[in-house]
């Protein structure tokens, strides 16, 4: 199984260079952003706890992305790979993803680490929140996610090191180059 974890703040191309790797190597995309926004638009329970954070800039808590990420998983009866978007955000996150895939024979083979500005960040998020309507892409929340970000996610960055996982990708510049930096590390790990 090839499990990637693609990792940076938000507005660095997690998801489009997610939709590459899942067509270049055949494994399913798990995006916890995109599956929360589902259970918002649908008005579920989940949903509506999950506005209340997002809405605040905020982390949704462990325990519910881990059920949510394992029942979403375990639906993949037959593939060969996922890659996790959006997840882990925090150390204890990675540290559940380890546990929970060990538990299903698995491991995290690489984690992927966008790397892009902060200026080149707001460019896209405000450009990305004209172009889609997404309401929380808009200046003060793309900061307040920023500032959570560094605080709380920046930090999986040594741990992957730890793990011997991490792979920099310098997330600037044009997209085919970005996808085949990309394509190198995963292919450094099969």
């Amino acid at each position: 199984m090839l499990n990637i974890v693609i990792f940076g703040a938000p507005g660095s191309g997690k998801g489009t260079q997610s939709e590459r790797i899942v067509a270049k190597y055949g494994i399913n995309h798990i995006s916890t952003g995109d599956v929360l926004r589902a259970e918002i638009k649908n008005g579920t329970e989940l949903g509506k706890t999950a506005k209340s954070y997002i809405d605040q800039g905020q982390l949704l808590p462990d325990a519910l992305i881990i059920d949510i990420l394992a029942s979403t998983l375990d639906g993949f009866k037959e593939s060969k790979g996922v890659i996790f978007d959006g997840f882990p955000r925090t150390i204890a996150q990675a540290e559940a993803l380890k546990k929970m895939l060990a538990e299903r024979g698995q491991q995290v083979s690489v984690m992927l680490d966008l790397d892009v500005p902060e200026e080149e960040l707001m460019t896209r998020l405000i450009k990305r929140g004209q172009e889609s309507g997404r309401a929380d892409d808009n200046e003060e929340t793309i900061k307040k996610r920023l500032v959570v970000y560094h605080s709380q996610t920046a930090p999986l960055i040594d741990w992957y090191k730890a793990e011997g996982l991490y792979a920099h990708i310098q997330g600037l510049g044009e997209l085919e180059t970005i996808t085949a930096d990309i394509c190198k590390a995963i292919d450094s790990v099969q």
